[in-house]
């Protein structure tokens, strides 16, 4: 019974030590990554502030004939902070993007969308406050969409091939490709242009659902947080875009 005892006290210490030893190596690791991201951070925030005070004269000239159409996503809590999605926005103005699709999953853009309009939806500064303030806004035209929209349209895709192939049993059930979607989406109207360029405002790196038919030779940039948002590093992602020779085949 000593024997046993002992075994099991001996074990019991071993766990503790092991637990304890775990629980530190997690907070090292967390700490570490922790550094390593204000770093990463500080690094941006410097680039940012060279790049929009004029210090790195690669980004003064963009070609934005290469991004007629820019994608914004943004994730939806974020999406919220409508003062924030709409300094972006004046951001982008100043850049010169004319066109722009608004995403964010709940449809929380969708929302805000007479706030946007009103704000951008007409040229409101004369040429000289032009001059004077180079983040004037000029008009815009805008896209909003929501998760809701992708599946409505693919629903209404399914329910038109399944007419035209499935209802006969007389005719040939083809392997639906991309191509049959594309087109039964344009039969209903529902072909809107690809972005050229995706920036992603939120926590992961992923489209957080845009609707997948619409990326087909889009370029996605993770842009992080919107909250940590930079004008330098919008610059940045355009230019780098505008330089990227793209193949699509034949």
């Amino acid at each position: 019974m000593d024997l046993v005892a002992e075994s099991q006290k001996f074990f019991r210490r071993t766990s503790q030590s092991g637990s304890i030893v775990l629980f530190l190596l997690w907070h090292v690791v967390h700490l570490t990554i922790s550094v390593l991201y204000i770093v990463r951070e500080i690094f941006r925030a410097i680039e940012s502030y060279l790049i929009t005070n004029g210090y790195v004269k690669t980004y003064t000239n963009i070609n934005l004939q290469r991004v007629k159409y820019l994608g914004i996503v943004v994730d939806s809590d974020e999406a919220r902070n409508i003062s924030k999605v709409v300094e972006l926005l004046e951001w982008l103005s100043a850049i010169g993007v004319k066109k722009i699709c608004l995403y964010d999953r709940e449809g929380v853009l969708k929302k805000s969308k007479a706030v946007i309009m009103e704000r951008f939806g007409s040229t409101e500064t004369s040429n000289d406050s032009a001059v004077a303030n180079p983040l004037s806004k000029k008009r815009m035209d805008f896209e909003f969409v929501s998760i809701t929209d992708g599946k409505e349209a693919v629903a209404k895709a399914a329910n038109l091939l399944f007419k035209k192939y499935y209802v006969d049993e007389d005719s040939e059930k083809p392997f639906f490709t991309e191509t049959h979607l594309t087109e039964a989406l344009k039969t209903l109207g529902q072909v809107e242009p690809d972005p050229d360029l995706l920036l992603i405002y939120g926590p992961v790196r992923c489209h957080l659902g845009f609707p997948a038919w619409r990326l087909r030779y889009t370029e996605m940039v993770h842009m992080g947080p919107l909250k940590y948002k930079k004008f330098g590093l919008i610059l940045k992602a355009i230019h780098r875009f505008t330089k990227v020779k793209q193949n699509y085949g034949s």
